[in-house]
Parts: structure tokens; C-alpha cells; sequence
């Protein structure tokens, strides 16, 4: 199994403990998520320390208050320098904490999607509105669609369902968290089902949205087992095709 969305850095117990716990749990690969500078840097050392861990540098759309030329070349240096970079992101765009003004976190988005053209590197894309909304989203489309030609599309954590044939249609890949483990996510669960097997992954966003098992406490990679499961059978499918699967996109998309 492999997890495709995680920040080892932000998880509760030590760096070692939780990778050793996803490695036991049979999560072979997992992917760091940089959210800014410090902690770009962060998962890459993570990613150097440990062989089942890769990295993703970038500017999340909370953290692109002042976003210009000298952070895109900081982000571009990290992928070019570092061969355990396996993306760029996450990026996209946040009305739900808009820590950041619009136009900053567009002009953030924009220059990560160049980056990741230019270094011929998947993008990872966040979208959140506020409940009830989809600005967001829409203008993560939006973006996409006028500036994305080329560069291979990880919608993470993804959450509209409403979207899935848009993604479909495009070719971007939609990824997985806890969230379609839970009671009232029976909208997100038969967009899992629709989409087809060379698009689908599954994440835990770690240390957040557990999956129900073990939902309201700490998310770590090992518990992308159980979102895996709940994916498997919604599809119809064994755990071991489904695992098949993810591991197959994951490997054609990262290169690990």
C-alpha cells in the first residue's frame, strides 16, 4: 500500500516511530507533503533519512502572503537539487482560510504549475471553500484548465464529488483521504466507485482526517490501510487488487 499525501512533520510521535508503524502496517511508500520553506525542507530530510518516505516541495495557499519570483526559484532549486522530490505542491487555492489574499494565492499557483512543468514533476492541488461553497474548486478548474496543459494532476483529499466527471474527463487523478471512510460521506464514496482504476489513489493527509476507526485521534500513514479498505469495497474489489492498483498509479506518477 502506499500513502500519497502525508506531513510526517506535523505528526505527534517521533519521525521514526510513525514511519516504522506505516512500514509494519504495509504502507511502502509514502509521500511528504511541503507546505513552505521550512517545512519543504523538512520533508526532504525526512525523505533522505528513511527509504519508504519521498518528498513534495511547494507553497500551500494559506502560506502565500507574499509569494514572488525568489520563492518560486527557492521551490524550483529544492525539486532540480533533490532526487527524492517526486512533486510539486501542494498548492491551489483556500477560501476557507484565506490567510492569504486571492490574487497572492493565484500568483503562487501559477508559478508552482510553470515549476512543475518545467522539472517535468506532478502537482498536487488542495481546493477548500467554506461549507456550502465551491469557489474554490472552481477556480482550482479554472487554473488548471488555462495554465495545466502537460503537467500530470493530483487533486489531493479529494472532496467533490460533484467534480468527479470533470476530473475524469481531464485525466486528474483523485485522491482518497479518511473522509470517505465516514457515516455521511456516501456522495464521496460513489465518486470513488466511478472513477477508473488508472486515476485513483488513496492519502491520509496525516496528522489529519483520520479515517473512522480511529477517527478524533492523530492520522498517520498506517491508517491508510482502513480508507484503503472502505475505496476496495465500494468498488467491489479485493483488498489486494485495490492495493494493486494504488501502488501502480502511485509508481507511474512518482517514479519510486
Amino acid at each position: 500500500m502506499i500513502d500519497s499525501h502525508t506531513h510526517l512533520f506535523l505528526c505527534e510521535r517521533p519521525e521514526a516511530d510513525v514511519v516504522a508503524a506505516a512500514v509494519e502496517a504495509g504502507v511502502e511508500r509514502m509521500l511528504n507533503v511541503g507546505l513552505e520553506a521550512g517545512s519543504n525542507e523538512q520533508a526532504i530530510a525526512a525523505a533522505q533519512r528513511h527509504e519508504s518516505v519521498f518528498a513534495t516541495v511547494g507553497c500551500h495557499p494559506t502560506e502565500a502572503a507574499g509569494f514572488g519570483d525568489a520563492d518560486a526559484e527557492r521551490i524550483a532549486s529544492l525539486a532540480a537539487e533533490n532526487e527524492k522530490v517526486r512533486a510539486i505542491g501542494e498548492t491551489g487555492i483556500d477560501y476557507y482560510r484565506e490567510t492569504a489574499s486571492r490574487a497572492e494565492q493565484r500568483r503562487a499557483f501559477e508559478a508552482q504549475i510553470e515549476i512543475a512543468r518545467d522539472q517535468g514533476l506532478p502537482i498536487v492541488i488542495h481546493a477548500r471553500d467554506p461549507d456550502g461553497e465551491t469557489g474554490a474548486i472552481d477556480a482550482v478548474f479554472e487554473v488548471l484548465d488555462a495554465r495545466g496543459d502537460g503537467v500530470e494532476v493530483i487533486l489531493h483529499c479529494f472532496a467533490a464529488p460533484w467534480r468527479v466527471e470533470d476530473a475524469i474527463e481531464r485525466g486528474w487523478y483523485c485522491s482518497f483521504s479518511g473522509v470517505v471512510t465516514f457515516p455521511s460521506a456516501d456522495e464521496l464514496r460513489e465518486a470513488a466507485e466511478k472513477l477508473p482504476d488508472d486515476l485513483l489513489l488513496v492519502e491520509t493527509d496525516a496528522p489529519y482526517l483520520a479515517p473512522q476507526p480511529v477517527r478524533g485521534k492523530p492520522n498517520e500513514p498506517a491508517h491508510v490501510v482502513s480508507t484503503a479498505e472502505t475505496v476496495a469495497e465500494v468498488r467491489g474489489v479485493s483488498y489486494p487488487e485495490l492495493e494493486r492498483t494504488v501502488e501502480a498509479n502511485a509508481r507511474a506518477l512518482f517514479e519510486w
